[in-house]
């Protein structure tokens, strides 16, 4: 997982509440297993009509934001089913942060694991950076995930709280099998002390 440090980009405003995960990735691409290719069809029903053309008028379909790493959107975003799918999609868009004022639990989780930092804020603070963002390519912003700071174009800052143990996971790029690999070394001394002593289980 790649880490993440600071994040400068272009926000693209989404002021929606409850966009739930059928909508970030409707359930007919979540036939594969891969984590690429889901980018092209992130929010596909509301970027594409019938005849899988464009909506020009959708957010991430306007000039300005088709290079978007930021996206900021309203309350208990990632809502619905389960579907790790969706911080896929995000972030093979290029989503690396999404920033609301609630997240629904299983998704706030699955961002973590996969290099998205979600943030939550205020719902006057998420209204300040919706308004930023408008600025269309001048929609700017900084995250400093060490700092815990978002600087906005003006240069206006807001500060966001994080758990540590997740703050310190994304810093270094450590995902759960990361996490486990640490322990390496340790893992391999216990399976040779249980070979030894119990030889049978490695027949």
């Amino acid at each position: 997982m790649d880490k993440f440090k600071s994040l400068t980009g272009i926000a693209a405003p989404l002021p929606m509440i409850n966009v739930d995960t059928d909508m970030i990735i409707p359930k007919q691409f979540l036939k594969t297993i891969k984590r690429t290719g889901l980018g092209k069809h992130l929010f596909d029903e509301m970027r594409y009509d019938a005849s899988s053309k464009e909506i020009p008028d959708f957010v991430l379909n306007r000039p300005a934001y088709r290079k978007a790493s930021i996206l900021v959107a309203g309350e208990n975003f990632g809502c619905g089913s389960s579907r790790e799918h969706a911080p896929w999609a995000l972030l093979d868009f290029g989503i690396r942060c999404v920033i609301a004022p609630s997240f629904a639990d299983i998704f706030y989780n699955n961002c973590f694991k996969n290099g998205i930092l979600p943030i939550v804020l205020p719902k006057e603070d998420v209204a300040k950076l919706l308004d930023d963002a408008e600025r269309g390519a001048n929609a700017v912003i900084t995250i400093d995930l060490e700092k815990q700071e978002i600087t906005g174009p003006d240069g206006g800052r807001l500060r966001f709280e994080i758990d540590p143990f997740r703050k310190h996971c994304l810093l270094n790029g450590l995902d759960d099998i990361g996490l486990t690999l640490q322990k390496a070394a340790e893992i391999d001394t216990y399976e040779a002390r249980q070979r030894a002593a119990q030889p049978w289980l490695w027949r």
